[in-house]
C-alpha cells in the first residue's frame, strides 16, 4: 500500500527501531478504536506502548502522522488478507461465499466490527488531513473485488452485463453495513443476511457452463442454473 513520505517507515530504522514503531501503531490503532481519535493522547499511547516521550516523538512527530501510519497499518493487514490465495483473487462465486462465511463464522465479528471502518468513521470527524488515505485505502479494497469480478467476466463466469465496479462496491457496502448493524444487534445476522443478498446479486449475472463435448441434453426438470 502506498503512504505518504511522513507516514512510510524511515529507512534507516535498524531492527529494534522497526520493532518499537510497529509496537507504537499496534497499540495507537487499539487505543483508537477504543476510546476514538480525539480522547487518545500521548500519555496513553506512551503507558500501554511501554516507551519514552522522545521515543514517541521521535517516530510520530505529529497527531496527523501517528494517524496516518494507522491507516496505513490497519489497511495493509485487511489488504493482506483479502489478497491472499485463500480467497483464490475472488474470481468464483465459491470464494465469495467462502469470505463472507469467514466472517459470519467468525465469533468476534458482531462484536469487534471492522477495524478499517471503525477507523474511518472516526477519522471522519476530525480536521486530520487525512481523508485521501482513507480513501485510498478503501479504494484499493474494493479494487481486490472488482479485479476478481472482471476476471470472472473473462473467464465467462459471470455475463457481460456485469458491471465489476458497481458489483465490488456492492460487496464492500453490504460488508460495512451489515458489520455495523451486526455490533449495534449484537447479532451476526444482519452481516450473514446482507453479504448473502449481496452475493445472491453477483449470482443473477453467473453464466451457466456449457454441456462437455458428448455430454447429452438436459432432459426435462434439470437444472442447468450455476449454483
Amino acid at each position: 500500500m502506498e503512504a505518504t513520505t511522513e507516514a512510510r517507515v524511515p529507512q534507516k530504522l535498524t531492527s529494534k527501531g522497526q520493532a518499537t514503531r510497529a509496537r507504537i501503531l499496534e497499540h495507537a490503532a487499539e487505543l483508537i478504536y477504543t476510546y476514538g481519535v480525539h480522547a487518545t493522547n500521548n500519555e496513553q499511547l506512551r503507558h500501554a506502548a511501554g516507551v519514552s516521550g522522545s521515543q514517541l516523538n521521535h517516530y510520530f512527530p505529529t497527531k496527523e502522522s501517528l494517524v496516518l501510519a494507522v491507516i496505513e497499518w490497519q489497511a495493509e493487514r485487511v489488504l493482506t488478507f483479502h489478497r491472499s490465495e485463500r480467497f483464490t483473487h475472488f474470481d468464483s462465486l465459491d470464494s465469495l461465499r467462502e469470505w463472507a462465511d469467514h466472517y459470519v463464522a467468525y465469533e468476534r465479528s458482531y462484536q469487534a466490527g471492522c477495524s478499517l471502518g471503525s477507523l474511518a468513521s472516526e477519522i471522519t470527524k476530525t480536521d486530520l488531513d487525512v481523508h485521501t488515505e482513507l480513501a485510498n485505502a478503501f479504494q484499493q479494497w474494493r479494487d481486490i473485488f472488482r479485479d476478481g469480478l472482471e476476471r470472472m467476466r473473462q473467464l465467462g463466469r459471470l455475463s457481460a452485463e456485469a458491471d465489476p465496479t458497481q458489483l465490488a462496491h456492492l460487496l464492500l457496502s453490504a460488508f460495512q453495513g451489515g458489520m455495523l448493524l451486526a455490533q449495534v444487534a449484537r447479532d451476526i445476522a444482519p452481516l450473514r443476511d446482507a453479504l448473502q443478498a449481496a452475493i445472491d446479486h453477483v449470482q443473477t449475472f453467473a453464466v451457466s457452463p456449457g454441456p462437455t463435448t458428448g455430454s447429452p441434453p438436459a432432459g426435462p426438470g434439470t437444472s442447468e442454473s450455476m449454483r
